[in-house]
């Protein structure tokens, strides 16, 4: 269930490869067992005459592999696999001292050049060059590992679409099952909503959201509207207390992602405050310079990359950021042949920039509305509709911002798809209340 719900909510999910850490134990075991593997083999095809019984299997099993890759449709492809790579016939080869296993290899190296995705045609080409046997045969084997994981990426992204209508049944069977045995399974969830509906209808976050929420055209007010109270509930768990409150049972599978988007989002929010006070102090001609602008938001993110760390201390980096934003500002204005920054107006940025620290800063507060109003209306336009409009001051963070908003929006998306029966259920009740 936990992959298929991975599979499904991350777009960017793929197989990797083994990669064992280089002192590990396992790694030197290994490489120790791969070692004598392959020195069996440089024996065996040393003695005279050769033994080839180690290298047919090892052609048995790129044979299967090979087939392993093919499509239905792939039946000549097939049939060339079964025909060359006959073990029977190769045995036979072997015994009347007729075997040619450089032939052998050459036909691999064709079909693994035919059936391979286009990032391998490197590597498979790399295979031509290398001439003993041995050598070629260890390295068709790890070409072959990187192709079966291409092959189950494929795949992954082939049942992607049928995974998502199973796994939202499914997913909602099972929290069907667990509801009926713990009837108080739904007790944060009904609490969550209730929260974004009495903010709604007492307009506490008038200023940071758009009252209309998520359905401008039904003519609803936020009172009645269920999906504007859904979208809102959504927001806020964008600022949730995951140390001090029980996140909702029905998101509780995506609690790590939400912490990774809200982490992302505060990050982002410093980002474009730091950003949106530098191009206000500094002169017109240089917040146009896109270089500049990508060498400021490079030096912003690497000092915010530790800001998941408990050790981690915003006013220290703000105050090593607006160092090198005034360096970067003043080398910036000599280039472009500007008035250089005087001493005051250095002083007056870093105070700025430092200020950013405080949640209350309102350059800050008004990054961070404008970003709840941005995913908002993303929320509320559909997400098969282009990404709203971009509200001002954000322009130098768009890219970030669009990236954020997408994985928030899927992830909203297919929760909905699974849970929205509870949510009508209880929003139902909620909303009718005097």
């Amino acid at each position: 269930m936990a992959l298929a719900h991975e599979i499904v909510v991350n777009g960017d999910f793929r197989i990797k490869p083994v990669e064992l850490p280089e002192d590990s134990l396992e790694k030197r075991v290994k490489d120790i067992v791969h070692k004598a593997f392959w020195d069996c083999l440089s024996v065996q095809l040393s003695e005279d005459p050769p033994t080839y019984d180690h290298a047919i299997k090892l052609v048995g099993e790129i044979k299967e592999t090979l087939l392993s890759f093919l499509l239905p449709g792939h039946s000549r492809l097939r049939n060339q696999i079964m025909e060359v790579l006959d073990l029977d016939l190769i045995k036979q080869e072997a015994e009347n001292g007729a075997l040619d296993i450089s032939k052998l290899a050459e036909f691999i190296i064709g079909m693994m050049g035919t059936v391979c995705a286009p990032a391998r045609d490197e590597e498979v080409k790399k295979l031509k060059d290398i001439k003993e046997i041995v050598p070629l045969f260890r390295a068709i084997f790890s070409v072959l590992d990187l192709m079966k994981v291409d092959m189950a990426n494929f795949a992954v992204t082939s049942i992607r679409p049928h995974l998502m209508q199973q796994s939202v049944e499914y997913e909602r069977k099972k929290f069907q099952q667990l509801l009926e045995k713990q009837p108080n399974s739904l007790d944060f969830v009904t609490q969550w909503l209730e929260e974004a509906a009495d903010d709604l209808m007492n307009q506490k976050y008038k200023n940071a959201l758009p009252a209309e929420g998520g359905a401008a055209d039904s003519g609803d007010s936020p009172m009645t509207n269920p999906v504007a109270v859904q979208n809102y509930a959504y927001l806020k768990l964008l600022k949730w207390d995951h140390l001090q409150r029980p996140f909702p049972e029905t998101v509780l599978m995506d609690q790590a992602r939400f912490q990774e988007l809200q982490l992302q989002l505060e990050q982002l929010t410093i980002l474009g405050a730091v950003l949106l006070v530098t191009f206000s102090m500094a002169a017109p001609g240089i917040s146009s310079q896109a270089d500049f602008a990508e060498k400021l938001k490079t030096i912003v993110k690497i000092l915010l990359t530790d800001a998941h760390l408990p050790s981690f201390h915003l006013k220290d980096a703000l105050t090593t950021i607006g160092e090198k934003v005034c360096l970067e500002v003043s080398s910036c204005l000599a280039l472009c042949g500007l008035t250089p920054f005087t001493t005051e107006k250095e002083t007056v940025l870093k105070g700025q920039i430092q200020a950013v620290a405080s949640p209350d800063d309102p350059i800050r507060r008004i990054i961070d509305s404008r970003i709840l109003i941005f995913l908002e209306s993303y929320l509320a336009s559909g997400h098969q509709k282009p990404l709203p409009t971009v509200p001002g001051g954000l322009g130098p963070v768009q890219k970030e911002l669009e990236e954020v908003a997408v994985k928030f929006v899927r992830l909203v998306n297919y929760n909905k798809m699974v849970f929205s029966p509870y949510y009508d259920a209880i929003l139902s009740k909620i909303l009718v209340r005097p």
